[in-house]
C-alpha cells in the first residue's frame, strides 16, 4: 500500500500524466534495446568465435552499434523531457507551499522559526526534487531491465538462476532492517540543518548588536556547536545509509562467485555451452547494478518521505483567515470602521483584546494608545484582516469583513507600520509596490506628497536608485517617507498607522508627521502611537489597558482627566515632540 506522504504527492504529478507517459514510452524503448545486447554475447562466442564465422561476427557488431546508438538517443530524449517535467512538478509543490504561507496569520509566524520555514522550502523540497529527478526515471528503467534480465537468466538456464539467487533473501532483510533506522536519522539531520539556518538568519539580521556587544566569539561558539550537532547527525545518517544501500549489494555480489563455481563446472561437464555461460554472466552482471540502484532508491525514498512529511506539516498549518471571494462587494467605501464586542486571544493565558467595541466615523482620525501588550497592534491586524476575532465582529461600512473578499478589504484599508518593509529594488519599485501599474506621473505625485522630492533629486539615479536589502541605503525617516508615498499611491479609504514614528528622532518625526498629515486628510485614519505629537493629530482617542477599552475622548480631554491616557504619556505632556 502506498505511503500516505507519497499518495498526497501524487496530486502534483497527476496534471502531467500525458508528458510522463511519453517519457515512459521512450524509457521502455531504450531499456528493451539494451536488454538484447547481452544476448549477443551468446551468438558471438558460440556462432562467431568458436564457430569461426566472420559473417556472423560482422552482423553481431553492426547490430550492437545500432542498438547502442538508438538506446543512447532514447535515453537522452527521455532524460531531458523528464527533467523538465519533474522540475515543473516540484515547482508546483513549492508554489503551493508559498501560497499557503501567504495565507497564514501572524500567530503562525510568531511561533515558527523563519529558518525552519526556509529550510523546508529550500532543503526539503530540494531533496524531493533530487530524488524525483535522479532516481524515479532511473527506477523505471531499472525495474524493466531487472525483470527482463531475470527472465533471460531463467530462459538461459533455470538451475543456474536459482543457485545465483540464493543470497537474495538476506540482502533484502538487510535493506528493510536499515531503512527503518534511516528515516529517524534523516529527520534528525533535517532538524539540525534548520537549526543552523535559523541561527544564521537571526544573527546576520542582528549583526550590529553582535559586534557592538563584543559577542563575536560567543556567537561563533554557538555556530560551531550547532554545526557539530549537524555533523554528528549527518555522520550517523551516512553510516546507516551505507548499511542500507551498500550491505545488501555486498551480499548480492557473493552470488557472482557462486555462478563462477557452479556454471564453470557445468561447462567443464559439457551440460551448458561456453556461450550460454558468458551470456548468463553478462545478464547477471547487468542484474546487480539495477538491483543495487533499486536498493539505493529504497534508502533515498526514506529521505524523501521525511522531507515530504516536513513539507506537508507546513501545508497542514491551519489557515485562520478564509477568503470569501464570492462575498459581497461595497460599491463605494465610505470608511466607517466598527469593532463590535471583539475578543482576540493568542494562547498566552489572557486575551490580547477583551470585549472591545468602538465606532469610527468616515473621515475621522482615531488615536489608539496604551501600554505595551495592551492589544494595539492586534487591532491593526484585525483591520487588515490578517486575523479574525475569536468573538465579535469587525465591520467596514456595516459589512462584516469576513463577508468581503480579502482583495476588497486590503484595497480599501492600507497599513503603514513602525518598520515598513523595503525590498531590495529601486525606489520606484518600492513606491509602486501596491500599485505596480501606476503611471510615472502618479508616482511622482506620491513622492512629492510624501516630501521625498528633494531627496530623490539628490540621488544620482533618481527613482531608479537601488535601496539595498530591507532599504538599508535609506535612513529610518526616508523609509517612513517611502511608506507614505506607497500609501498615497494606494489611495486607501481607511488608513492604519501602527507606531509610524516610534523609531524616529523627534526632529525627523516632526517632518514625517507633516507628511502623514497630508496623507490622512479626508481619510478614516487609525493612529496607533506612543508619540503624543502624533496622537494630537487625532479627533478622538481611545486607551487600551489590560486588553480592554479604558478611556475614550479627545486627546485634550483625556489629558485633562489625569487618567489612563495621561499615565501613558506622563509628564511629557508638556513636550509634544518627546518620544514616549
Amino acid at each position: 500500500m502506498l505511503d500516505p506522504q507519497f499518495r498526497r504527492a501524487l496530486a502534483y504529478v497527476a496534471p502531467y500524466w500525458r508528458r510522463l507517459l511519453l517519457v515512459m514510452a521512450l524509457s521502455l524503448s531504450s531499456t528493451g534495446l539494451a536488454l538484447y545486447v547481452p544476448y549477443l554475447s551468446r551468438s558471438l562466442v558460440d556462432g562467431a568465435l568458436l564457430g569461426g564465422d566472420s559473417g556472423v561476427l560482422r552482423r553481431i557488431v553492426a547490430t550492437f552499434v545500432l542498438i547502442t546508438l538508438a538506446s543512447f538517443t532514447f535515453n537522452v530524449v527521455s532524460g531531458l523531457r523528464y527533467t523538465r517535467v519533474s522540475a515543473a512538478i516540484l515547482f508546483d509543490m513549492r508554489l503551493a507551499l508559498y501560497r499557503h504561507l501567504q495565507r497564514l496569520s501572524p500567530r503562525f509566524y510568531a511561533r515558527t522559526r523563519l529558518g525552519d520555514i526556509v529550510s523546508r522550502i529550500n532543503n526539503d523540497i530540494g531533496e524531493i526534487q533530487r530524488v524525483a529527478s535522479d532516481a524515479v526515471l532511473a527506477t523505471l528503467g531499472n525495474v524493466i531491465f531487472l525483470v527482463g534480465s531475470l527472465g533471460m537468466l531463467v530462459w538461459l538456464d533455470t538451475r543456474l538462476f536459482f543457485v545465483s539467487a540464493i543470497l537474495l533473501p538476506p540482502s533484502l532483510w538487510a535493506l528493510v532492517h536499515y531503512r527503518r533506522r534511516l528515516e529517524g536519522r534523516v529527520r534528525t539531520v533535517r532538524a539540525r540543518s534548520a537549526d543552523i539556518g535559523s541561527f544564521l538568519i537571526e544573527t546576520i539580521q542582528g549583526m550590529k548588536l553582535v559586534v557592538t556587544s563584543n559577542a563575536q566569539t560567543r556567537e561563533t561558539d554557538r555556530f560551531r556547536s550547532r554545526n557539530d550537532a549537524f555533523v554528528d547527525a549527518l555522520m550517523a545518517m551516512q553510516w546507516v545509509t551505507y548499511l542500507s544501500g551498500g550491505l545488501p549489494g555486498l551480499i548480492l555480489s557473493g552470488s557472482t562467485a557462486v555462478v563462477f563455481l557452479y556454471g564453470g563446472s557445468r561447462v567443464i561437464d559439457g551440460t551448458i555451452t561456453m556461450g550460454t555461460l558468458v551470456a548468463f554472466m553478462a545478464y547477471q552482471m547487468r542484474v546487480l547494478p539495477p538491483l543495487q540502484a533499486l536498493m539505493g532508491l529504497y534508502a533515498s525514498l526514506a529521505t524523501a518521505k521525511v522531507s515530504l512529511g516536513r513539507v506537508h506539516e507546513l501545508l497542514d498549518a491551519d489557515v485562520e483567515v478564509e477568503d470569501r471571494s464570492t462575498g459581497g462587494v461595497l460599491a463605494t467605501v465610505r470608511g466607517r470602521v466598527t469593532l463590535d464586542h471583539v475578543t482576540v486571544s493568542f494562547d498566552r493565558g489572557r486575551p490580547a483584546l477583551d470585549d472591545v467595541s468602538v465606532d469610527v466615523a468616515p473621515g475621522e482620525v482615531l488615536a489608539v494608545v496604551g501600554p505595551s501588550g495592551s492589544g494595539k497592534s492586534t487591532l491593526a491586524d484585525l483591520l487588515m484582516r490578517l486575523l479574525d476575532p475569536d468573538e465579535g465582529r469587525v465591520l467596514l461600512d456595516g459589512e462584516d469583513l469576513k463577508a468581503l473578499p480579502l482583495a476588497a478589504v486590503r484595497g480599501a484599508v492600507a497599513l503603514v507600520d513602525q518598520e515598513p518593509f523595503i525590498f531590495h529594488a529601486t525606489l520606484a519599485d518600492n513606491v509602486r509596490y501596491a500599485q505596480p501599474e501606476a503611471t510615472e506621473a502618479s508616482v511622482t505625485d506620491a513622492v512629492r506628497a510624501a516630501g521625498l522630492e528633494a531627496f530623490v533629486a539628490g540621488l544620482p539615479d533618481g527613482m531608479a536608485t537601488e535601496v539595498g536589502e530591507r532599504g538599508r541605503a535609506l535612513s529610518a525617516g526616508e523609509r517612513q517617507r517611502v511608506a507614505i508615498a506607497r500609501a498615497f499611491l494606494a489611495a486607501p479609504t481607511v488608513l492604519v498607522l501602527d507606531e509610524p514614528t516610534a523609531s524616529l528622532d523627534p526632529a525627523t518625526a516632526r517632518q514625517v508627521i507633516a507628511g502623514y498629515g497630508a496623507l490622512m486628510r479626508g481619510r478614516t485614519t487609525i493612529i496607533i502611537s506612543h508619540r503624543l505629537e502624533m496622537v494630537r493629530q487625532a479627533d478622538r482617542a481611545i486607551v487600551l489597558d489590560g486588553a480592554r477599552l479604558a478611556e475614550e475622548g479627545s486627546p485634550a480631554e483625556l489629558m485633562a482627566r489625569d487618567g489612563a491616557f495621561s499615565r501613558v504619556f506622563g509628564r511629557r505632556s508638556a513636550a509634544p515632540a518627546a518620544d514616549a
